[in-house]
C-alpha cells in the first residue's frame, strides 16, 4: 500500500521562490520522507548568517550614538 506525499510540488515552488525573493541563490534541494524541504546555497554559508550580522551592526551604532 503506497503511502500519501508528505508535501507538493507547489510546496517545493513555494519554497524555492521564497529563498530567491531572500536573495539566496538555490544549488540543490532535498525532500526528506516526511515532506521536509532542506535548500542548499552554493556558499555554503548557514542561512540566517548576513541578517544576524546585519542586526548586530545596527545595535553597535544604535549603542554608540547613546553612550
Amino acid at each position: 500500500m503506497k503511502r500519501p506525499l508528505a508535501f507538493k510540488q507547489s510546496d517545493v515552488v513555494r519554497a524555492v521562490k521564497g529563498a530567491r525573493v531572500a536573495g539566496l541563490e538555490v544549488a540543490r534541494i532535498e525532500v526528506g520522507q516526511d515532506g521536509r524541504i532542506v535548500i542548499f546555497t552554493p556558499q555554503g554559508a548557514p542561512l540566517g548568517s548576513e541578517p544576524d550580522a546585519a542586526l548586530a551592526a545596527w545595535k553597535a551604532k544604535r549603542d554608540a550614538r547613546s553612550a
